[in-house]
């Protein structure tokens, strides 16, 4: 079963939500503006809140994180209602661990029904890149590196990927306030996707986290500056695209591989009103690196992040740009129509001409 709701999460009178034991899969996104409360605090209000999966550490942890899952709770409760802000890659920890939970629900013959409560994209309608080709990451759908969904639609997607059968019901990211009150970034996704900027860079600079280049984690911009210990930020020119600046600059993390340590690279600056195409940049400077610099590495679990062996042969040099885009370009019209099967609202994914 699957439903598409368009009034609010305290307004459904499914009796799984009103009686039943609920539980709750939820990070610091799930605040209601309009009653300044956060969502599980409905069901504590009604005596049926069961239990709480959430991060493992406080919200602006600068950890990588993820949503620890209880497994013997699942066949215990008649509902799991879930709301987080997913940050539109696939790459998304909190997303894949969403996924792992749908996964482990197909497991029982009596599984609660899932809730998802919906929210806008942060980093919009905009497709890069390509459905997996290869080998790929756990807990991942066939969706393009940048899918150009929300939550709600992902879990559509997957809910039909893996064949489930329990109920899947997604409640309307304009059901409420919040999406009319907050931008969607206000609340920080997790630490390492603090603000405006960092979802348009996040589709490519995710990859950085499989290097030794360090993206700006444990800085105040990730994703934004990337860096090392080796580089030697010189005045040859990086490959960038237009609208697209890259300023020498140096930054010590907090955090990560390079802890406490000096890092020199480059701060990717966009020019106001460009459409940056995040993934084909970060694949030209993966190439630009690992021809420049021989410290330079890719780490074992690159190759099942990037899922796409021809894109990979483009890094390592032995391929060249122009097949490399026109691939990117076919696939992205191949994912958008696959897409618009699970698109719930009026505006549809869309790609980078």
């Amino acid at each position: 079963m699957f439903s598409f709701r368009t009034t609010s999460l305290e307004d459904q009178l499914d009796k799984s939500l009103r009686e039943g034991k609920v539980g709750v899969f939820c990070t610091q996104n799930c605040w209601d503006t309009e009653r300044g409360r956060y969502m599980y605090d409905i069901f504590a209000e009604r005596g049926n809140l069961e239990v709480i999966f959430s991060p493992r550490d406080t919200e602006l942890t600068p950890l990588t994180n993820h949503i620890d899952i209880i497994e013997e709770y699942i066949p215990k409760l008649k509902a799991i209602v879930v709301e987080i802000q997913d940050v539109g890659s696939r790459y998304f920890n909190y997303t894949k661990d969403l996924f792992r939970l749908m996964q482990l629900m197909k497991n029982y013959e009596e599984a609660p029904s899932l809730y998802i409560v919906d929210h806008i994209n942060p980093a919009g309608r905009t497709v890069e890149g390509t459905m997996p080709q290869a080998e790929c990451e756990a807990f991942v759908p066939k969706v393009a590196h940048r899918h150009g969904l929300t939550l709600g639609e992902l879990a559509y997607l997957y809910h039909s990927e893996i064949g489930a059968k329990y109920a899947l019901h997604i409640i309307s990211a304009l059901a409420t306030d919040q999406s009319r009150q907050l931008m969607p970034w206000t609340i920080a996704p997790c630490s390492d996707i603090p603000g405006l900027f960092t979802c348009d860079m996040y589709s490519g600079g995710g990859l950085w986290n499989n290097t030794n280049v360090c993206p700006g984690i444990g800085t105040a911009r990730p994703y934004e500056y990337i860096g090392a210990p080796f580089v030697k930020p010189r005045k040859d020119v990086l490959p960038a695209p237009d609208g697209v600046l890259m300023r020498p600059c140096s930054f010590t993390p907090a955090t990560g591989i390079y802890e406490g340590q000096k890092c020199y690279g480059y701060q990717i600056m966009l020019q106001p009103g460009v459409e940056y195409h995040s993934l084909l940049h970060t694949l030209q400077l993966l190439r630009w690196f690992k021809e420049n610099y021989t410290e330079f590495r890719l780490d074992e679990g690159f190759a099942t992040k990037l899922s796409d062996p021809l894109l990979l042969d483009y890094i390592n040099g032995k391929t060249g740009w122009e097949e490399a885009r026109e691939h990117v370009k076919v696939e992205e019209q191949k994912w958008i129509r696959k897409a618009k099967k699970y698109t719930l609202y009026e505006d549809s994914p869309y790609r980078i001409k």
